[in-house]
Formats: structure tokens, C-alpha cells, sequence
């Protein structure tokens, strides 16, 4: 019995290694004083500095405008991309360069993009981003959707052929609405990526217009403040809530299937 219980040190000491540093940047966001390593007591005044600074502002909506554009598109492109690797492909080499841009090190990716910019002529801005988060973003959508289309019964949809109907009604009326929850659970997956990604973002945005990330990143080269620790509190907390929404939508997306 003592030695089952051993077995169990290494996974807790885990969990503590990584989200003690978490723990106390929240706790740290409440400090009501200037120090950040100095605890003074409770207050809320870090989160109302926050909605008057002008620079964390702009660098917010920046981010909510390439999250949502990078989502819409990501998912868009990795649900064809997962139905037609599932249905109308059968190549692993075609599946593994689908699906490349998920395991590529930011790095590469960003610079790769960056080279295709300069190569193409392409000026930097809002939009550079949105496309360099999507290249990424469609990855992991097509990655989820396809787990869907992999256990859904393609009854249904032999069904709809053969009583006369057209591939894409087959596909609007049959398809859609099977692959419903897994769309969901990749594009909030493709959202919390894309509003915390830092590395492809520094490299493809324009100096004028920095997203959220590339304004801490600013921010903390100067020190950190009870100010940046309540922004990564807040942004911590809808990451967290994004991805426990995406994964409750996986684990219905299996249980139907």
C-alpha cells in the first residue's frame, strides 16, 4: 500500500512545479501594492488601471480582431481540410502535411511566414497575423474534426446519395450538423491559440499595430507590475474557460459517437 501511494509523489510534485508560478502571479495580481514580490494586503485597483491604459486597450481589441479572424478562417479550411483527408483522401503523406503546421516550432513557422511575406511583397499588419494564425489554427481544427468523421457513421450520408441528393446538400443537411460539436470544440481551441500566441505574432505584425502579447512582452522587459500580473490573471482565466469548454465538446463529440 505505502509503495501505491509512492508512485503518486512524481505526479504531484508535477502539478506543483508547474502551476505553483501560476498560483502566485493570480494572488500577486490582488497585491494592493507597487511590489511585485511584496504581498501588502488585498485590492482590485491593478484591474481598474487596466481599463485606462490606452496601449493595453489598443493591443486587446488587436487580438480580438485577429482571434476571431484567425478562428472564422481556421475553421473554415480545417473542417474542409479534415472531411476532405477523411473522405476523399487517402495519402499519410497528404495527412502529415495537413496536419505539419501543429508540430512545427513557432520559430520556423514564423519566419517561414515572414520569408513569404517579404517574398510576395506583402506589408505587415492586422491581417499578416490573421493569415499566420490560421495556417496553424486550421491544423488542430482539422486534427479534432477528423477524431469526429473518423467515429460518425457515414450511413446517413450514403442514405442522402442515394435518395438523389447532391453532394453539397448531403454535406450541409448530414455532415454539418454531425460534425457540429467537434467545428465547435476546434474553433474555441483555435481561439485561446491564437489570442495567447506570442512568437508568430512578433514576427508578422507591424510595429504600429501589436497584438495583446507583444504589449506584455513590452511591458516586461521594464519589470513586472501588479498591472501585468491582473492582465495574465485575466487572460489565464478565458484560456482556461475556452479550453474546458473545448474539451467537454470533444468528450460529447465521442460519447454521441
Amino acid at each position: 500500500m505505502r509503495e501505491r501511494r509512492l508512485i503518486y509523489v512524481p505526479f504531484w510534485a508535477t502539478y506543483v512545479f508547474l502551476y505553483t508560478p501560476i498560483i502566485v502571479l493570480v494572488v500577486m495580481s490582488f497585491n494592493a501594492g507597487k511590489s511585485p514580490y511584496v504581498f501588502e494586503g488585498l485590492s482590485l485597483k491593478w484591474y481598474g488601471e487596466l481599463a485606462t491604459d490606452d496601449t493595453i486597450r489598443n493591443g486587446l481589441i488587436n487580438t480580438l480582431i485577429v482571434a476571431v479572424g484567425a478562428t472564422v478562417l481556421s475553421t473554415v479550411l480545417g473542417t474542409l481540410l479534415a472531411v476532405g483527408m477523411a473522405r476523399h483522401t487517402r495519402s499519410r503523406l497528404l495527412d502529415a502535411l495537413g496536419l505539419l503546421p501543429a508540430v512545427l516550432p513557432d520559430l520556423v513557422v514564423a519566419i517561414g511566414l515572414l520569408v513569404f511575406y517579404a517574398a510576395v511583397k506583402m506589408t505587415l499588419g492586422l491581417h499578416s497575423v490573421i493569415l499566420a494564425h490560421t495556417v496553424f489554427g486550421m491544423a488542430f481544427v482539422a486534427a479534432v474534426v477528423r477524431t469526429r468523421l473518423t467515429h460518425a457513421d457515414t450511413s446517413l450520408e450514403e442514405a442522402s446519395r442515394d435518395l438523389g441528393a447532391s453532394p453539397l446538400a448531403t454535406f450541409a443537411r448530414i455532415t454539418l450538423p454531425t460534425l457540429a460539436p467537434g467545428i465547435a470544440a476546434g474553433a474555441l481551441l483555435a481561439f485561446t491559440l491564437s489570442l495567447d500566441e506570442f512568437v508568430i505574432a512578433f514576427f508578422t505584425a507591424a510595429p504600429t499595430e501589436p497584438t495583446l502579447p507583444i504589449v506584455i512582452y513590452s511591458m516586461v522587459r521594464f519589470g513586472v507590475t501588479p498591472e501585468i500580473n491582473a492582465l495574465a490573471t485575466i487572460l489565464l482565466a478565458v484560456s482556461f474557460t475556452v479550453i474546458i469548454v473545448a474539451q467537454r465538446m470533444t468528450r460529447l463529440t465521442e460519447s454521441v459517437s
